[in-house]
């Protein structure tokens, strides 16, 4: 028999010279075991704001009766976005830049993403550093924020424990005077009586910036080998908490007086459904724990095989998350029930969020009780644990896009290049360790992640549905998953998330309220700065269509046109998963290549 002769068509390069093989970019990796991607995205979903934000989101928007607006949202503009980034990650194997293979025209939305995503790095691993330094403080025998009398104490200290033992016949006036723990954290840790606001900064805190070193030192050292090293840390990051969650949790329904925060906390007031604020709140309460639009799912998803059940772990993370919230609100309100019955006040004076109730409440409740320094050790290593698998995605996120962007230069060096990255950060976030850092966090923490990050979501979800099609994305998932997304996704895709989100970013615009720190209002130059750092992650998205449209040729509709479609390598990255639409289409495959070049230019098969 004669040997089949190969067309001159069909031969490839690989198949005449041999080098070319070695110009191959290292392998990306994967993950190594079945749990690694399932942890990773819970514990980068489940947060710090887990714990203090949505407990005190919803006692102050209806209590019980805020579950209804939270879960409509995750259902509308939650599970569906979150559904997209891992699909989007897992069928192409790319990190945020490279992703836009998928329409070079918009690869601006991957340039903000990085940009907003290094902001919130900066600040978060802040937090993370003031975690440490309590956590160090809690080695003690006495807490050091449970008495007055200390060099940081001013006369207007008042200590709950002389209070108590004194004798209760006189009342004692607590409006105008400080707990100890908030003298502790304001004029000890911050030490901001040392500057005057946020153009003032002070001299740094060589304390707290021993920690922020130490925090960027774990998280370098997590993510040292990408998802493999981060991979492990993980099963305990992402499972540890739960464990302390649930002591905290059976410590604080025991004591007494914690019926009288839980009340608080979940006595529904439906009357509050009818405001628009409070829909609103749900929807950007789900926005950022989730964490879509970071870039972090799509990061994680992209280590995935290509047949990885995504569609099963988006229920199993979106569910999980809302199920530790509400659990962490329990915790947290069962042990403010009992700060208000110690202090004799109502429990919505002792309530706050944020910063202030992890640094301030909750170690003030903890002095009340019996093994104190067991108990907050235990409250900040929880903290701890939650903080440091969102940083690691964080840092990943940055990584892995700037890697799959340059992959035959960066990819032997990750180690180096992640090195780099987390010393740059960590000189960037010295200026939050100054005596008036803490104006400077607050301004990051309002402006890095507001409505950048929305203009970011409402791009990538219009672009994959309208621009790259609602059908070739379907047919795309049906590749991986061997099911096309039901009509409830393909709606909430096509109109409802988008039309929630815009409906959030011009509530955001239109109510618009200045920063402030406590009873220090920001400077007009500290607001327009705040804003501008929104603006220019927006900004990148028309500048990458400037750049994309340059790069084509013909006329300018025909640039746009051509900018607007696939790349011709875009599709799964190995071989064997191109079926299709996508088969022999990668550079060194047995490929008719003037074929594609035709589809490319002219769209579709002749």
């Amino acid at each position: 028999l004669a040997q089949p002769v190969t067309p001159e068509l069909l031969v490839s390069p690989s198949s005449q010279d041999g080098d070319l093989g070695s110009e191959c970019p290292e392998d990306r990796g994967n993950w190594t075991g079945r749990l690694d991607f399932l942890l990773s995205c819970i514990g980068y979903c489940v947060g710090l704001g887990n714990v203090w934000r949505f407990p005190y989101r919803a006692y102050t928007n209806g209590g019980g009766a805020f579950l209804v607006p939270y879960f409509i949202m995750l259902a509308i503009c939650g599970i569906p976005i979150f559904f997209m980034e891992l699909s989007l990650g897992q069928f192409s194997s790319l990190g945020p830049l490279a992703v836009w293979k998928i329409s070079p025209l918009f690869k601006g939305v991957g340039m903000g993403t990085i940009l907003i995503v290094s902001l919130v790095a900066i600040y978060y691993n802040m937090i993370i550093a003031y975690v440490l330094f309590y956590l160090f403080a809690s080695l003690t025998s006495d807490l050091p924020w449970q008495h007055c009398g200390n060099w940081w104490n001013t006369d207007l200290c008042l200590d709950h424990h002389v209070i108590k033992a004194g004798n209760t016949t006189f009342p004692v006036n607590i409006t105008n005077t400080v707990s100890p723990s908030e003298e502790y954290w304001s004029r000890y840790v911050l030490h901001i009586q040392g500057s005057s606001g946020i153009g003032d900064p002070g001299r740094i805190r060589w304390n707290l910036c021993l920690c922020l070193l130490l925090s960027w030192t774990i998280v370098y050292l997590c993510i040292l080998k990408g998802v493999k090293s981060s991979g492990k840390v993980v099963y305990f990051t992402a499972t540890f908490p739960y464990l302390i969650l649930v002591m905290l949790l059976i410590r604080g329904v025991t004591l007494e007086g914690a019926w009288k925060g839980i009340q608080f906390y979940l006595t529904p007031q439906f009357d509050h459904l009818l405001s628009s604020k409070v829909w609103i709140e749900a929807a950007l309460q789900i926005f950022y724990s989730l964490g879509v639009g970071f870039g972090g799912l799509l990061t994680f998803a992209s280590y995935n095989t290509f047949h990885q059940n995504i569609y099963r772990d988006t229920f199993i993370v979106t569910l999980g998350n809302a199920i530790t919230s509400i659990l962490a609100g329990f915790a947290i309100f069962s042990v403010l029930g009992y700060m208000s019955q110690e202090l004799g006040v109502p429990v919505n004076q002792v309530a706050k969020a944020g910063p202030g109730l992890a640094f301030v409440v909750y170690p003030q409740a903890m002095t009340m009780l019996p093994l104190s320094p067991f108990w907050s050790f235990l409250f900040f290593f929880m903290l701890l644990t939650l903080g440091l698998d969102s940083q690691f995605a964080f840092m990943e996120t940055i990584v892995t896009a700037v890697t799959d962007e340059f992959p035959y230069y960066l990819r032997p060096k990750k180690a180096s290049f992640s090195a780099v990255i987390c010393i740059s950060l960590f000189l960037m976030g010295l200026i939050l360790t100054t005596e008036g850092g803490m104006y400077w966090l607050v301004l990051l923490d309002d402006y890095s992640a507001g409505f950048g990050l929305m203009v970011v979501v409402i791009t990538t979800c219009l672009v994959v549905t309208r621009v790259y099609g609602m059908k070739r994305f379907c047919r795309d998932v049906h590749m991986m998953l061997g099911f096309r997304p039901g009509p409830y996704f393909r709606a909430c895709w096509m109109v409802l998330s988008p039309a929630t989100m815009m409906a959030l970013l011009v509530y955001n615009i239109v109510k618009y309220q200045p920063s402030e720190y406590g009873s220090y209002r920001f400077p007009t130059w500290a607001e327009v700065l705040g804003i501008l750092m929104g603006v220019l992650s927006c900004l990148m998205i028309p500048v990458g269509m400037v750049v994309a449209v340059l790069r084509e040729e013909g006329t300018l509709w025909e640039r746009v046109q051509q900018a607007s479609r696939p790349t011709m390598d875009w599709g799964p990255s190995l071989e064997e998963n191109r079926t299709g639409m996508y088969v022999a289409s990668l550079a060194g495959s047995q490929s008719p290549k003037p074929l594609m070049v035709h589809m490319r230019k002219y769209g579709g098969i002749t």
